[in-house]
């Protein structure tokens, strides 16, 4: 049986279009291409947008800033020597922009100028590293992207 062009042409556009819905559909329901927002609240996040900035700010000013760096077991972040303990509270945020179940927060209490996150709790990729902090009643924050 000979297919005329027209027919091939129906052919071949039934085929392209089958295949780019079974890319679609294999997109929207594989969980490998499930992302997450960065936050539930975007808006109310918005909001506070410029306190974010002036702690930012206020970390650059320092004579020596925090340190992060990738070591033998795991990540090591360093804070700086002239700060005194005692006076620093807030939190350490890693966030995974490729799966929101790795994100973790560990709160500051610190007993020495270092913080070590041990292998266990870092899968290799690309991490966001946020520390929120306070010392003497000023607000500091630190950012980094890694690539574990």
């Amino acid at each position: 049986m000979k297919i005329n062009w027209g027919t091939g042409i129906v052919i071949g556009m039934a085929l392209f279009i089958s295949f780019i819905m079974y890319l679609v559909i294999n997109m929207l329901t594989d969980k490998k291409f499930d992302h997450d927002l960065v936050t539930e609240e975007y808006y109310q996040e918005e909001l506070h947008y410029q306190e974010e900035i002036n702690a930012e700010t206020n970390a650059f000013s320092l004579e020596e800033n925090i340190t992060d760096k990738r070591v033998k077991d795991g990540w090591l972040i360093e804070f700086p020597e002239n700060l005194e303990l005692s006076k620093i509270s807030g939190n350490l945020n890693f966030y995974r922009p490729s799966n929101e179940k790795l994100d973790f927060n560990i709160p500051l209490e610190l007993t020495s100028h270092q913080v070590f996150i041990k292998d266990e709790q870092l899968v290799k990729g690309r991490w966001n590293i946020n520390i929120h902090w306070e010392y003497e009643e000023t607000p500091y924050l630190y950012k980094n992207e890694i690539v574990y």
